[in-house]
């Protein structure tokens, strides 16, 4: 009988694809998939190692697996991901009770490793993070009708308080004849979002192509017939090239939805992280954005507290928030993570400062998405069903405005239609709770 074979993936969607990839070849290889990992013989726990906080969910995720083994629920551990690239030998040291501590560059090598471990063998194994592999065959982890699509691997920018490059390794695109065939494929087989994903999508294919390629990417993505929204998570602010939003503006299939993760407004503060611009520079590009692509939804990221932030640098980011009135926003105290150059840089600030005011650009952006949410009632929109929720007795979904996961939901009511996730349907908007929309199914559908 086969080894019944489970994974956890912890982290962000490009891990994710990854972990896909590996339960693709494991599949192939002829071990039996569970999706509960707590149930299977062989437990792969696909970490994240980014940040302080996703290192201590990866421990903690680790650690409850280790008492099920100690148990006898489970047979064996594998530890993947950037947690197992990033700390190498020390994981091994911190948990013996792992059966395999795999690297990034030796994802390929999954089958072979739980090969060796049912044969009692403890594995460690490393390469260079170059060999992570970029194409093959994966199998979903996403609701059936939507899939990341992972454009590149690897980062250059080396901003000063990020350890992606060092455990990720140098920025690498996949090739554009790959991306549309396994689009082509994700399509066949039933997905209708595709959202694509990098650590920078807008620096796709300078280093294959010698020049900024997801303009052309996009276009030829949107000839898939049955794709019915394209998403684009990940861009850079100086990497936001015109012919960028006028392929955007002119496409129909490409969802008017641009997330910027700018980190900061300040100019001072954005040299010290290694990043452009100003606060000046980016007003201009949200001006240009939403005038080029009227209605556009932007998403940005913040960090509060990096080393040096005077409270004056604070206040402007605060003002700066409210003034441009991002539809969606997410804001991170700063952490300092060893191995990074912001780690090392004088004033450090206390943890009870860091947080508070991420709070409180959180609480600001409450208000504006509260205000923008008010402004949808009694509009209809057009949502894909995501599921049934039985707590609420109602359906839910997404808009167009929001990436899976990430923003919030639409609930609604359906009283005469039995709706299946992947239905795309009209929803009149009448009431609204903080970050989430309620509504009614509309008397015509979308599709």
């Amino acid at each position: 009988m086969a080894l019944r074979v489970g994974m956890v993936s912890l982290g962000c969607t490009k891990n994710q694809v990854d972990a896909e990839r590996m339960l693709y070849k494991i599949q192939k290889a002829g071990y039996q998939l569970v999706s509960d990992a707590a149930l299977a013989d062989v437990a792969i726990i696909n970490t994240c190692g980014f940040i302080e906080s996703a290192k201590q969910e990866a421990i903690e995720t680790i650690f409850e697996f280790v008492a099920l083994k100690n148990e006898g629920r489970i047979k064996k551990i594998v530890i993947t991901g950037c947690l197992a690239e990033r700390y190498k030998g020390e994981v091994s040291e911190l948990i013996p009770e792992a059966d395999a501590v795999v690297g990034i560059g030796c994802n390929e090598d999954i089958v072979s490793v739980l090969e060796k471990i049912a044969a009692d063998e403890h594995v460690e194994v490393f390469d260079e993070k170059e060999k992570l592999s970029l194409t093959g065959g994966r199998v979903l982890t996403t609701l059936s009708f939507f899939s990341y699509l992972k454009i590149a691997e690897g980062c250059d920018n080396r901003c000063s308080y990020c350890a992606i490059p060092s455990i990720r390794g140098k920025f690498r695109s996949v090739p554009m004849e790959n991306l549309i065939d396994e689009a082509q494929k994700l399509v066949h087989n039933g997905v209708r979002e595709l959202i694509l994903i990098a650590q920078d999508t807008t620096r796709y294919g300078i280093d294959l192509y010698g020049k900024y390629m997801l303009p052309e990417l996009l276009t030829e993505l949107c000839k898939i017939e049955e794709l019915k929204w394209i998403r684009v998570l990940y861009c850079y602010p100086e990497r936001v090239t015109d012919e960028l939003l006028d392929v955007m503006a002119r496409e129909d299939k490409i969802v008017k939805y641009m997330d910027l993760p700018i980190q900061h407004c300040d100019g001072e503060i954005l040299r010290r992280m290694n990043r452009k611009g100003d606060e000046k520079s980016l007003r201009e590009l949200m001006e240009k954005i939403r005038t080029k692509i009227p209605g556009i939804i932007l998403r940005t990221t913040l960090i509060t507290g990096f080393p040096g932030e005077t409270e004056e640098q604070f206040g402007r980011l605060a003002e700066f928030v409210k003034d441009v009135e991002f539809d969606r926003l997410g804001c991170f105290a700063y952490s300092a993570e060893e191995g990074t150059p912001a780690a090392e840089m004088d004033g450090q600030l206390d943890d009870d400062v860091k947080q508070h005011r991420a709070d409180i650009i959180m609480e600001q952006q409450m208000l504006i998405a509260v205000k923008k949410n008010n402004a949808l009632i009694g509009k209809t929109i057009e949502v894909v069903t995501e599921g049934f929720d039985r707590y609420g007795e109602c359906y839910f979904g997404r808009s167009a405005a929001d990436a899976p996961d990430i923003d919030g939901k639409i609930f609604f009511a359906s009283p005469d239609k039995k709706l299946v996730p992947g239905k795309f349907v009209k929803v009149t908007i009448n009431d609204m709770l903080d970050y989430d929309l309620i509504g009614e199914i509309a008397d015509e559908s979308a599709e």
